[in-house]
C-alpha cells in the first residue's frame, strides 16, 4: 500500500504544481460535489419537476453515503495530508511537500471518497432520468444517441474534475476516488430497480432510518469493544492539519450519519405530513406556475436555512441540531412550501370566482 500511496502523493504534488492556477476551480468543484448540493439544490428542483426522481435522488444519496461511512470504517483508508508525515516510506529528512487548503482536513477515513461516490451516484440518477424522460417522447434515434453521448461525456467530465479536485486538495488518494465513483454508480444502478421507495409509508421511513442509525452505532460500539477505535482519524487530522480551524466537527463520521438520517426521515415526514399530496397537490401540481413557484421559494428558504450554523462546543447538541436541520430541509420543499403555495392559489382563485 505504501507504493500505491506514494504514487498518489506524487500525483497530488504534480497537480498542485502544474495546475496551481486552477486552485479556486478545484475548491469550488469539491464544494459543489458535496451531497449538501443535492439536498439543498438538486432535490427541490427535481422533486417539483418529477416527484419520483427527487425521491430516488435522496435514497441514492443517503444510502450511498451511509454505505460510504461503513466502508470507511472497514477499510481504514489513510488521507494524503497526514500519511505523508507519518509514513516510513520516505527518509526522515525528505518527504514530498503537500499543500493544504481550508477544505483539506476532513476527519474521517479516506477510502472510498465520499465526494466521488456521492456525485457519481447522484449524477447517474440525473442522467438516466433525463434520458428516460426524453425517450418517452420518442425522439429520432440519431438525436437520442447524440444526447446519450453528450450526457454521459458530461458526467464523465464532471467526475474527472471531482476526482482531480480531491487529489489536488490532498484529501484523497487516486484509488480512493476511483473506488468512490464505481461504488456510487453501483448504488444508483441498484436503486434504479427498486420500486417500493416511491410508495413507502411513514412507518417504513422511520424503520429504515432507525435501522441504519442503530446498525452504524452498533457497529461502532462492537468494534470499539474489541479494541478498534473507529475515530482514530480525528487525532491524525488535529495533529497534521496546519490550521486547527480547518478541522471541523461537521466533517466527522457521526455528523454525516446524523445529517443523512435526518434527511431520510425528513423526506418521509414531508411526503406524509399533510393531506396536500392527496388533495390540493393533484389539482395544482401540474401547473407550470405552481411548480416554478415551489422551486423558487424552496430554494430561497433552503439557502436561508443553510446559513444556520451551530456551535460544536456541545457535541450532543450539535448532532441533534444537525439532525433537525436536515429534517427541516426536506420537509420544506416536500410539504410546507407546496402546501402554502397551493393554499394561496386556491384562495386567490376562489376570490376571483366570487
Amino acid at each position: 500500500m505504501d507504493l500505491l500511496h506514494s504514487w498518489g502523493v506524487n500525483l497530488a504534488v504534480h497537480l498542485q504544481t502544474e495546475y496551481r492556477d486552477y486552485e479556486n476551480l478545484f475548491q469550488w468543484v469539491s464544494s459543489v460535489a458535496d451531497l449538501h448540493t443535492t439536498f439543498f439544490v438538486f432535490f427541490p428542483i427535481w422533486f417539483h419537476l418529477h416527484r419520483d426522481i427527487g425521491v430516488k435522488l435522496i435514497w441514492v444519496a443517503v444510502l450511498g453515503d451511509w454505505l460510504n461511512l461503513v466502508l470507511k470504517w472497514v477499510l481504514f483508508g489513510e488521507r494524503p495530508y497526514w500519511w505523508v508525515h507519518e509514513t516510513k516510506f520516505y527518509s526522515p529528512i525528505k518527504h514530498p511537500e503537500l499543500q493544504q487548503f481550508s477544505i483539506t482536513c476532513e476527519t474521517g477515513p479516506g477510502s472510498p471518497s465520499g465526494h466521488a461516490m456521492g456525485s457519481a451516484g447522484v449524477g447517474y440518477v440525473m442522467v438516466t432520468a433525463v434520458l428516460s424522460i426524453v425517450a418517452e417522447r420518442r425522439p429520432p434515434p440519431l438525436h437520442y444517441r447524440f444526447l446519450q453521448l453528450m450526457l454521459w461525456m458530461l458526467l464523465g467530465l464532471v467526475e474527472l474534475l471531482v476526482c482531480m479536485s480531491r487529489v489536488y486538495l490532498a484529501a484523497h488518494f487516486p484509488h480512493q476516488v476511483i473506488s468512490g465513483v464505481i461504488s456510487g454508480i453501483i448504488v444508483a444502478e441498484i436503486f434504479s430497480r427498486v420500486q417500493w421507495i416511491y410508495s413507502a409509508s411513514l412507518k417504513k421511513y422511520v424503520c429504515v432510518t432507525l435501522y441504519l442509525l442503530f446498525f452504524a452505532v452498533g457497529f461502532y460500539v462492537l468494534l470499539k469493544a474489541v479494541g478498534v477505535d473507529l475515530l482514530w482519524t480525528l487525532a491524525k487530522a488535529q495533529k497534521w492539519c496546519i490550521n486547527p480551524d480547518w478541522v471541523l466537527l461537521d466533517s466527522t463520521p457521526f455528523a454525516s450519519l446524523l445529517r443523512n438520517m435526518g434527511t431520510l426521515f425528513g423526506l418521509g415526514l414531508g411526503l406524509h405530513l399533510s393531506g396536500y399530496n392527496e388533495t390540493a397537490g393533484r389539482k395544482h401540481s401540474s401547473g407550470v406556475s405552481i411548480r416554478t413557484g415551489c422551486i423558487g421559494v424552496s430554494l430561497v428558504l433552503l439557502q436561508l436555512l443553510d446559513k444556520m450554523t451551530f456551535s460544536s462546543s456541545n457535541q450532543f447538541l450539535f448532532y441533534l441540531l444537525s439532525f433537525c436541520k436536515s429534517t427541516v430541509a426536506l420537509v420544506l420543499p416536500t410539504a410546507l412550501v407546496p402546501g402554502v403555495i397551493c393554499w394561496i392559489s386556491s384562495k386567490s382563485k376562489h376570490e376571483k370566482d366570487m
